[in-house]
């Protein structure tokens, strides 16, 4: 692994913090009175969720080849984005850089935490040009740089994501979000090699669990130390925790609904390949398609009609919606409504 001094990157005043410890999460106990939280003594949720999530961690460590110590969980990973940008980036002084277009939500906790967002305006193919990124880091110095892949809204994978790794003077952060539908190599792979990577997984796509709100932050145990010593203590509820413990002892059902996701998402292509108000159905590793449109207002105004939702992204991306593949029933319905668009 190449040396990399973490350090440098911290806010000083979070390496002095002191994180929060639950005495009972961090000890073994065999018959144990609890008289220590100020909890009710009854009910079906009276108790406090283990602040450590220690079993989903084990099974994490088991599912993706990495360390307990190497694991961080999040209310979604929206709480780790927000987090990653708490601990490296000092608010009216830092940066984060991040690709344009792509998923909002870095762009938005840099802004709560008040620290100013970098654009990287991607080419044609949706693609970063490596020399305009060399160009911004060094005039810029952003302290972290998120990169979706794939990528929200266009669905496409980055290439050759080590050179970002290899390259960039800060923290890398790989959001890998919708990694289970494509067939890309996952970056936890890389993680022994690059000290400042850090890859967000989600079980909200793949998994079917977005109502759970539980992301994962795989990086070095440093950098995991950190993103701890900064979250909430009790940030995941008992009900989440228990549900994708739950779910993950289900690897067939899980396996079963990416296949069946990726057959609606080839029948859908098929599809929207056919209607004369289509110009273009952008490349997708993921979920989705970002698809452009002859008359997009028309099209967007007439599946709201229908009270079909998309997500429209014109005109950012001129004549595009991003179409999230649904079941075989809702995407029958929205070819059927689209074919009624002269």
């Amino acid at each position: 692994m190449k040396e990399f001094n973490i350090t440098r990157l911290v806010r000083k005043n979070i390496l002095e913090l002191q994180p929060y410890l639950s005495f009972r999460d961090m000890s073994e106990f065999e018959n144990p009175v609890f008289l220590d939280a100020n909890e009710s003594a009854s009910g079906d949720l009276n108790r406090y969720p283990d602040s450590t999530q220690k079993k989903l961690k084990q099974k994490l460590s088991v599912l993706k080849g990495v360390p307990v110590s190497q694991i961080a969980v999040g209310n979604g990973s929206d709480e780790l984005i927000d987090l990653i940008i708490k601990v490296f980036c000092e608010p009216r002084k830092d940066s984060i850089l991040m690709m344009d277009p792509s998923f909002a939500m870095y762009g938005f906790y840099a802004s709560v935490n008040d620290n100013q967002v970098v654009q990287l305006k991607l080419n044609e193919n949706f693609q970063i040009s490596k020399d305009g990124f060399l160009k911004i880091a060094n005039e810029e110095q952003p302290k972290v740089f998120f990169l979706c892949s794939p990528n929200n809204p266009t669905g496409n994978s980055v290439e050759d994501i080590e050179f970002y790794l290899q390259n960039f003077n800060g923290i890398v952060v790989v959001d890998e979000a919708y990694i289970e539908f494509s067939d890309k190599r996952s970056c936890v792979d890389l993680l022994g090699k690059h000290a400042n990577l850090i890859v967000l997984q989600t079980f909200s796509k793949a998994w079917g669990m977005a109502g759970a709100r539980v992301g994962t932050a795989y990086a070095s145990k440093e950098i995991t130390a950190l993103i701890n010593t900064v979250k909430a203590p009790y940030n995941v509820n008992s009900l989440s925790l228990n549900k994708v413990i739950e779910e993950m002892d289900k690897k067939e059902s899980v396996e079963q609904r990416i296949k069946n996701t990726l057959k609606e998402m080839a029948w859908l292509n098929h599809e929207l390949q056919q209607l004369a108000c289509v110009r273009k159905i952008h490349p997708s590793d993921a979920n989705f398609f970002l698809t452009e449109f002859e008359n997009v207002e028309k099209v967007y105004a007439n599946l709201l009609e229908n009270e079909i939702l998309t997500s429209k992204r014109d005109p950012k991306i001129p004549g595009c919606l991003r179409i999230s593949a649904g079941s075989r029933k809702e995407n029958i319905r929205l070819i059927k409504t689209l074919k009624t668009i002269v």
